[in-house]
């Protein structure tokens, strides 16, 4: 059957192909993948729904994003991405901000379980629309252009770079820190180490989407053994009677209702990640079953983790210790280890790498998914012609990245990440219930009960309004007006479609410097 077209949304003729069924699907559609295949919408006039994933990039095309990611790569993505410096600064934070091991531990496993809930109802929104970009992409579905673009602007701007340098900023200090021994390392030191492992993974990241995965594969694989190695080490000390700390876990005042919003915040932190899978879903193979494998595999999986290293702190040093210690690995790693003690640098520094990694990897997929429906620049949605991977998204990502490590530090950045970005995953909970009523007949290869989304949007909201009322300040005043700033430049260059004339230029430069073209330029190879 000859190709056809069939206008968009915008206005714009999208040319369509018949599929192996016989239906017809525009650049961009899973045509041939079952549940992924266009459905007839939810109001009952047999018309094509028009799903976001359209303007994907597809097998048809010459140049497009391939699914190269099976069950393994995805799970090392999660566990590889979540465990990063996380488990090994937070303790002593959480402590602080509870002032109780009891609560502390519980607040551990809470997070735990509420980034499985979460995960789990982004595995249905992930398997509902299979295109990249996770919360800008079912912003898209629920609520329009708007919101999207808002979600891309600060995600983009704020939220992906600022946890990229927070994890290199942690990769760099205890890198730094196993050659100085008597002193606290040179801050210009660890920023200058922290910007050389951002162009390291950007590289990785450019070069090879299959090198990526290696690496991340690579990295999960030896954090993983670390935590073992961590974890025995905590097993011997119980079994020597080491249980002082744990038998009077919950001795001491119980912590407010803003502490502990706080505390949570912290140890979210270390659990952040957890959504990372949706940002590549393009790019996984058979999606609709390995997405929620992987989440329901990934996340018990590091939960795991995190409550027996948490013991086995408190099995080689008390709370208090664990407070005054600026790196309680290094310090767990002295008490257990002896000669061997330097492993556990090199072991943080492993899991920080394979985290900045993970990080790279989905937030330049998110730059893709966005600038393709013209959210950002165009140049942002553009793929290597050989090596088909997004590099400028990339680029763009650890540039700002760099700049954040040069400015910024590790406790105003994840105060200001984690903040912002539970303002956007209650968002995607609700855009989950909306879509629940609007598009009731969307096809849900997955589906979780109503009662998780509910669940996950009253928590969002609490952990966003109580440090609001419980200690007001400032710097959330300014988180919000910087997401609503994002409307200034939204109406004029997406909603009107204003272009000024010198972005061509800057495009076709960037394009032949970078050798990239948009994921549709078929004809420019045939």
């Amino acid at each position: 059957m000859p190709a056809q077209k069939e206008d968009d949304e915008s206005g714009h003729n999208v040319p369509t192909k018949a599929t192996s069924n016989g239906t017809m699907c525009a650049n961009g559609t899973l045509g041939t993948e079952g549940p992924e295949a266009p459905e007839t919408d939810s109001s009952g006039t047999g018309r094509m729904r028009k799903p976001l994933e359209r303007n994907g990039s597809t097998q048809n095309h010459v140049v497009h994003l391939e699914r190269r990611l099976g069950l393994f790569s995805g799970v090392a993505l999660i566990v590889g991405t979540m465990i990063g410096s996380g488990i090994f600064v937070s303790p002593s934070g959480l402590l602080v901000r509870t002032g109780s091991v009891g609560v502390s531990f519980i607040i551990w496993l809470a997070c735990g379980v509420l980034s499985l809930l979460g995960a789990l109802a982004y595995a249905e929104l992930g398997t509902m629309n299979t295109s990249s970009g996770a919360e800008w992409a079912y912003f898209m579905d629920a609520y329009g252009p708007a919101p999207a673009f808002l979600f891309s602007w600060v995600s983009t701007l704020v939220l992906k770079p600022s946890q990229m340098a927070i994890i290199c900023l942690s990769f760099a200090q205890y890198a730094v820190e196993a050659f100085v021994t008597e002193c606290d390392p040179p801050r210009g030191v660890v920023k200058m180490v922290a910007l050389v492992a951002i162009v390291m993974i950007l590289f990785v990241n450019c070069y090879s989407v299959n090198l990526g995965m290696a690496v991340q594969n690579v990295f999960t694989a030896a954090k993983l053994v670390a935590v073992v190695v961590v974890i025995c080490g905590g097993a011997w000390k119980l079994m020597q009677g080491n249980t002082q700390h744990l038998s009077n876990a919950f001795n001491g005042p119980m912590p407010n209702v803003g502490a502990i919003a706080t505390a949570f915040y912290t140890g979210l932190w270390a659990y952040d990640g957890w959504n990372n899978l949706n940002y590549v879903t393009e790019e996984i193979k058979n999606p609709s079953k390995n997405l929620p494998r992987s989440i329901i595999i990934g996340i018990p999986l590091v939960t795991l983790c995190y409550a027996l290293i948490n013991i086995s702190y408190l099995a080689a040093m008390s709370p208090q210790e664990m407070i005054e210690s600026e790196a309680v690995a290094v310090t767990f790693g002295n008490r257990i280890l002896g000669a061997l003690a330097w492993l556990m640098p090199l072991s943080v520094t492993i899991s920080t790498f394979g985290s900045a990694n993970g990080t790279l990897f989905a937030a330049g997929r998110l730059c893709f998914a966005a600038s393709r429906e013209g959210h950002l620049l165009d140049i942002l949605s553009y793929v290597h012609v050989r090596r088909l991977t997004p590099a400028p998204g990339l680029i763009f990502h650890s540039l700002i990245a760099s700049a954040m490590v040069l400015h910024g530090t590790i406790d105003s950045l994840i105060d200001f990440f984690s903040f912002t970005a539970w303002i956007f995953y209650g968002g995607a909970m609700l855009a989950l219930i909306v879509m629940r009523y609007t598009k009731p007949n969307y096809p849900r290869p997955y589906k979780v009960p109503i009662i998780i989304p509910v669940v996950v949007l009253v928590i969002s909201v609490y952990l966003v309004a109580a440090p609001i009322f419980e200690t007001p300040r400032v710097e959330y005043l300014y988180a919000l007006l910087f997401i609503f700033a994002g409307l200034i430049f939204y109406v004029p260059f997406v909603k009107l479609g204003m272009t000024p004339r010198f972005m061509n230029k800057v495009t076709l430069f960037f394009q032949l410097l970078l050798e990239v073209v948009p994921t549709s330029s078929m004809a420019m190879f045939e």
